[in-house]
This record gives structure tokens, sequence and C-alpha cells, in this order.
């Protein structure tokens, strides 16, 4: 099959394409023909050597796909021709993947594959971040940094449907535009006005309730100030390249609190949620209430401007490879 493999740690993160060995399926796990894999932000970290999940070299990148089974292990609860999505290690950009069956959900048939990738990581990223760690209410403010991208985008609609109003960040006209589209309340452009002295206009100085923040660096820190008093900062990633020292002081006055959201955890440590919500996700995306941003679409050959285009911040939503 082809796909892409890492065979050496460079701080390029080289990649080479071309014919990798087939997967096999064995124990409960299968291998899906990949119809879709999601591009993230921590494959350009994973490729780097600077990610916290280091593979064995060599290693093919890809943590999440869409697809249909083509062989399943002796144990596996799935069967040739289930359309499936899952979350897995790596192993994603290539024209087949072993799934492992923690995080493999099976997918409706009215659900589209290039659709269902960006569920394995964004959405239940910004589920989490929003009601499981934040306990967000209907009636509070939600601040959404980085809005027209991956997880952003899902946590406008998520706090949307359950009632929160939402403030969202994004760069220059074309993304302030979208975060609109999804359903924001508020928009500031971090390109062109304050994040603090905006936020405060907005809500009249009271500051915002709950914060998700999947860029980090000098933004988690500014967000701080943004807090209303008991408000909870909700750390999702790193795709601004630095990780925030938080002044603990801005915590304590406020009696705010910082928490971060790991979902691929989850699947060690709480795996009877992850049925749960993947089932709330369907029938959110059922009703309407949830809509996949996806507008970048990159033939698998080329996913190195993927890679490269996610990183510059030139793209929206959920970022996809189609073989």
């Amino acid at each position: 099959m082809r796909g892409w493999r890492v065979h050496e740690i460079t701080e390029d993160g080289a990649m080479v394409f071309g014919d990798c060995p087939d997967p096999r399926a064995t124990g409960d796990g299968c291998v899906v023909k990949v119809a879709a894999a999601g591009v993230n932000f921590l494959d350009t970290l994973m490729i780097r050597g600077r990610y916290q999940v280091k593979p064995p070299l060599p290693f093919t990148p890809g943590i999440e796909v869409a697809g249909t089974v083509v062989e399943a292990g002796p144990d596996s609860r799935f069967r040739p021709g289930d359309r499936l999505c899952a979350l897995m290690d790596h192993g994603g950009f290539a024209d087949h993947a072993a799934v492992p069956a923690l995080g493999a959900q099976k997918l409706p048939d009215d659900f589209p594959l290039r659709e269902a990738v960006a569920l394995p990581v964004i959405y239940p990223t910004a589920h989490l971040a929003l009601r499981h760690r934040a306990g967000l209410k209907a009636g509070e403010t939600v601040l959404v940094h980085a809005g027209a991208g991956g997880v952003g985008s899902a946590a406008i609609q998520l706090a949307r449907h359950w009632g929160a109003r939402v403030i969202a960040t994004a760069g220059g006209p074309q993304k302030t535009a979208l975060c609109r589209d999804l359903g924001a309340d508020e928009i500031i452009d971090y390109a062109a006005e304050p994040l603090v002295e905006r936020v405060k206009e907005i809500t009249h100085g009271r500051g915002v309730d709950v914060i998700v923040d999947p860029v980090g660096g000098k933004v988690a820190v500014d967000s701080l100030r943004c807090l209303a008093w008991g408000g909870r900062l909700v750390i999702v990633g790193f795709a601004g390249g630095a990780v925030a020292d938080l002044p603990s002081n801005r915590l304590l006055l406020k009696n705010a609190a910082a928490m971060g959201v790991y979902w691929g955890a989850y699947r060690q440590h709480r795996p009877e949620l992850v049925g749960v919500l993947f089932d709330e996700l369907f029938a959110l995306r059922r009703t309407g209430a949830i809509v996949p941003l996806i507008r970048d679409v990159f033939p698998l050959a080329q996913a190195p401007a993927a890679l490269e285009a996610l990183a510059g911040r030139r793209t929206v939503g959920k970022v996809v490879l189609e073989p």
C-alpha cells in the first residue's frame, strides 16, 4: 500500500511517500481502508519528535481516520464492510490503517465519511472541555480562541447549542466571518484588536465564564485577565507553539481554575464515556446542531503541504487527507 513514513527524526519533520507494509488485523482490532485521514497540529510535533507520544521508527503519522473495515481480528466487534471512525496513536496517513478497538466507533449509515473524520479528535475535545471539565451552563459566556480552527469551530457550535453566549477570536476577515457563520455572537480579530480590552468591553467589565484555548503561550496568559470571578480556563492544545507559564495569583484572586483536556487519555482512563459521547455527537449531527467545518482537503500524496498549511494558520476547520 501507499503511505507516508518517518524514518528518522529531523528538525524539518522529513517524511517519505511510497510503498509501506500492509497492516494486519490482530486481537480485537481491524484494518480499515482509509477514506479520509485527519490532519492535526500534533502531527507536526510528532514527526519532529516533540510530541509526548514517540512511536518507534519507522512509523506512519496520522492519528484519526474514517473508512471501511476490510479485515477484522478474531476478537473484533467490527466486521468487513462496517464504516467507522477511529482515534489511534499513529498510522493514518496511508491507504490502509490498523485500528485498535478502543477509540473506534461504528458510524451511522447517514454519516458521510469525510465529515466523520472530524469526530475522533475535535468534537470530543470540545465536548469534554465545555461540559465534562468546565461544567458549562446555559446563559454563561464562553470565549473560544482560534474559532475558525478545528477544536474552535466545534466549540462554537456546541457552546451555542447548549445555550451559551459565544465570543470567538480569529485572525482576519475571512476567519472572523466563518466564526459568525458558525454561530458566534461576538467576534474578536486578534490580528487587529486587543484581546483583553475587547473582552472587557463586550462583557461590560465582567469577563467570561469559560475559555477554550487551543493556542497556548501568550494567549493563555492573557486569557486569565479575561476570566470572570469563578471562571474556568480549559487548555486543549498549544497550536501557537509555546506552553504558557500561568501566573497562579490571577487564579487565586478570581477564585478561578485552569484545567487541561487530553481526549486521547480517556480511552484508557474513562473508556465508558467514549461510546456515550459518540452517540450524543451522532444525534447532534443528525439534528443539524453540529456540522463539521471541512474546507481544506488535500490528496494523501500532498500530506507535507497539508501539515505546512495547518502550521502556517492558512486552514480552517478540520484539515483532511484523501487517497
